[in-house]
């Protein structure tokens, strides 16, 4: 079965690798007949792999769909990832993102928080 999905630098994928560990990481090179991809490891079953680049086939993996990322500490945390892979594109779309809603601050828009002046627990959730 062969993969027709194509991979671009900076894909988040998951997948396996060729000892069979689970993997989670971004794609750092396509291979130019995009039969292989070579993943920076981020998060996976061997902890020994976290943190490495490895070459895994294209068929192996899976492309995660792309988030839209809207919370301040998510982005500081993206961001962080970005510096230590030294993926300077990317750090600068975070660090933009980041600048456009310290602009333009939202509401709280997550059901399961309200905000209640004056109380002292000041989360109140919902949900319970």
């Amino acid at each position: 079965m062969a993969n027709k999905i194509r991979f671009e630098n900076g894909d988040w994928v998951q997948g396996r690798s060729r000892e069979g560990e689970l993997i989670h990481g971004f794609v750092e090179i396509v291979n130019s007949n995009r039969e292989i991809v070579k993943v920076n490891v981020v998060e996976s079953d061997n902890e020994k792999a976290v943190g490495k680049s490895i070459w895994i086939p294209s068929k192996w993996t899976e492309k995660l769909p792309d988030l839209s990322i809207s919370n301040e500490a998510h982005l500081l945390t993206l961001i962080d990832l970005a510096l230590l892979s030294k993926d300077e594109a990317w750090f600068m779309e975070l660090s933009e993102k980041l600048a456009s809603i310290k602009k333009h601050p939202k509401m709280i828009t997550r059901k399961s928080e309200v905000l209640i002046p004056g109380n002292r627990i000041g989360n109140l959730d919902v949900n319970r």
